[in-house]
């Protein structure tokens, strides 16, 4: 076990850190890797005070104003970073009493996308919710985030929604690109799914060479232990997917993520929203 080969899962004070917390245990325990727990305190700017600062104060009372906001700004980041620090330690003996052998837990400010981006050296893999502690009651919420904060990451990220379930059955979205080649290979080398189902699914135009692609993916798959199922199903990448999911009992959803492959007009803007809020099961995204 080396540090780079950490899970690193990324919390907020909402509800939904505690699913997310308990994915990320249990990629952690599947990979015999230790686990982060990485809280991000945005410092938001305050947008409205109570006291005069329209320019006609006189340079003691701007001094003096300017010096309440400082102590002001400070008691708020020395609050948040106590909740923050009984949050955690409430969310690591969580993922202890879930059985991970070694969990740390971690604090910075910053923002969100640039901070993990300074962390990824050392992850192999990220763990997000696709919803955050503002979620019910702004725009803000981390779903809305999760194209940013993937198209700053290099390292797969396994989104999560509300409520938890152990994977049985996996679905790779898969087009024959490179990245989708590298996801198969991903899986059949990591022991995240070990043990599990299979279902590989060939989407959107046909193509000659499809067959070729998918004998490939379904064979370096068994050759790793892997039961598998190849499907081939021409039509809109969208709706077949999100078909699959259901007819299937499909546990965990795998894709690559705003990339350049056939598949693309499905992994940017919108259309990639609207998959993961519609599936509502765990989804590992490639880079």
């Amino acid at each position: 076990m080396t540090i780079d080969n950490k899970v690193l899962a990324c919390v907020d004070q909402s509800a939904y850190a505690d699913h997310v917390t308990d994915y990320a245990a249990w990629a952690a325990q599947r990979m015999a890797a230790p686990l982060e727990l990485l809280h991000v305190i945005d410092r938001h700017p305050e947008t409205s005070l109570s006291k005069d600062h329209s320019g006609s104060l006189t340079p003691n009372a701007q001094e003096h104003l300017l010096g309440e906001l400082a102590e002001a700004d400070e008691a708020r980041t020395k609050a948040a970073r106590e909740q923050g620090r009984l949050f955690l330690n409430r969310l690591r003996e969580r993922a202890l009493a879930a059985g991970v052998m070694t969990v740390d837990v971690r604090q910075r400010m910053g923002h969100l996308d640039e901070t993990l981006h300074e962390q990824q050296a050392g992850v192999r893999l990220f763990v997000l919710g696709r919803r955050g502690e503002s979620a019910n009651n702004t725009q803000r919420d981390l779903g809305r985030n999760v194209e940013r904060v993937v198209r700053a990451l290099d390292r797969p990220i396994l989104t999560v929604t509300e409520g938890f379930k152990a994977p049985e059955r996996v679905l790779i979205a898969f087009d024959g690109s490179s990245i989708t080649r590298r996801g198969v290979e991903m899986v059949a080398a990591s022991p995240l799914f070990q043990g599990l189902p299979v279902h590989v699914l060939m989407s959107g135009k046909a193509s000659q060479d499809g067959p070729k692609q998918m004998a490939w993916a379904t064979e370096t798959l068994e050759s790793a232990g892997y039961g598998v199922v190849g499907e081939i199903v021409p039509g809109d990448p969208e709706t077949t997917i999100a078909q699959a999911i259901q007819s299937k009992g499909i546990d965990l959803l795998v894709m690559g993520a705003y990339t350049h492959s056939p598949l693309r007009s499905l992994f940017v803007g919108s259309r990639t929203t609207d998959l993961l809020r519609s599936a509502r099961i765990p989804t590992l995204l490639l880079r």
